[in-house]
């Protein structure tokens, strides 16, 4: 078998572990308002996130093309499958380090930052696509900063309207409400994350001779969005304690506040073709209406450190893709 084709099976295998590992890690962030305010049993919600995440992730393409060709260019990409691939790997060795820990880490992040440091090992700084790439880069810094603002607001809004009701009446129905926002904060983390590993596959589908248009074949929308879904069945109870109960307390008015913030920036973006941090957006969304609830309830020390790990993800991934595509490349 040529050693194309067997890196272009490796790759595709690694894509969708990547999307499997991904279900686990980031889909928590969807469900864990829901789960912390016991809208939803766990068992139910990771259940409902399965198929919401499928749904959604067959319902666009728009990131997926952004990914295949905004980073780098699939068709004059030097050794381009020794560089997904060892992006592929560092992405999930970093997702897989920040489960373990308990860190709502973003996959995106880790994603991106490994092709762009596997692309510069290969070929220096000018394998890098600027514009593209300054476009994703602006859309996962602006969009955590916006699901704080409009968290807030959202919060806010629902105080005045709320202020004469009954606390525990009002909490009791929210609680219902949560089933839907969880649904559709799910549904858009498919239209937005299982994109990714789209990309990927149909980039390396181009550099390997494969494909020669960036429009995401069937067959990977439909495994993508399958291993998305079972990724996301197996759970991430990890970062569902870190999301739902260590940055704030959290009760059902909290949770619909922020699920309604987070589904509707991520969804913008998924319209929009940009990838964002799904992970960034939902806990952004919960420090905004934390602030706008009480400011001295938020647990500012659980955010410090996942500020960090947002922080460092990008530079550390794109290190540990670089050093892996260096070790491939004595093998291949």
């Amino acid at each position: 078998m040529e050693t194309v084709l067997v890196l272009t099976i490796l790759i595709v295998i690694g894509a969708l572990a990547f999307d499997f590992i991904n279900g686990f890690h980031d889909t928590a962030n969807a469900i864990a308002t829901s789960v912390s305010t016991k809208a939803l049993t766990p068992r139910r919600a990771i259940i409902l996130a399965a198929v919401m995440n499928f749904v959604g992730a067959m319902t666009f393409t728009g990131v997926a093309k952004t990914i295949s060709k905004d980073i780098v260019d699939p068709f004059t990409l030097q050794n381009g499958s020794l560089v997904i691939l060892s992006a592929l790997i560092a992405g999930i060795a970093w997702n897989l380090i920040t489960w373990y820990y308990g860190i709502p880490s973003s996959s995106s992040h880790a994603i991106i930052g490994s092709i762009a440091g596997a692309a510069i090992a290969s070929a220096g700084f000018g394998a890098i696509h600027a514009s593209g790439f300054l476009k994703i880069l602006q859309a996962l810094l602006i969009s955590p900063i916006l699901a704080f603002v409009v968290g807030f607001i959202v919060y806010s809004i629902f105080k005045i309207v709320f202020k004469n009701n009954n606390l525990p009446k009002t909490n009791k129905r929210f609680r219902y409400i949560q089933v839907a926002t969880a649904a559709l904060q799910s549904y858009t983390h498919g239209t937005n994350d299982a994109q990714k590993a789209m990309g990927i596959i149909t980039m390396a589908l181009i550099a390997n001779g494969y494909a020669d248009t960036t429009d995401i074949p069937f067959w990977v929308q439909f495994s993508c969005a399958l291993a998305m879904g079972l990724g996301t069945s197996v759970g991430g109870w990890k970062i569902i304690k870190t999301v739902g109960g260590k940055i704030m307390k959290i009760r059902p008015v909290n949770g619909v506040a922020a699920d309604l913030t987070g589904a509707s920036v991520i969804f913008g973006a998924s319209a929009l073709g940009v990838p964002v941090s799904t992970t960034h957006v939902i806990s952004s969304s919960i420090l905004g209406v934390g602030s706008a609830h009480r400011v001295k309830g938020v647990k500012w020390g659980t955010a410090q450190t996942m500020l960090i790990t947002w922080v460092i993800t990008l530079p550390i991934s794109a290190t540990l893709a670089g050093l892996t595509y260096f070790i491939l490349n004595i093998f291949f």
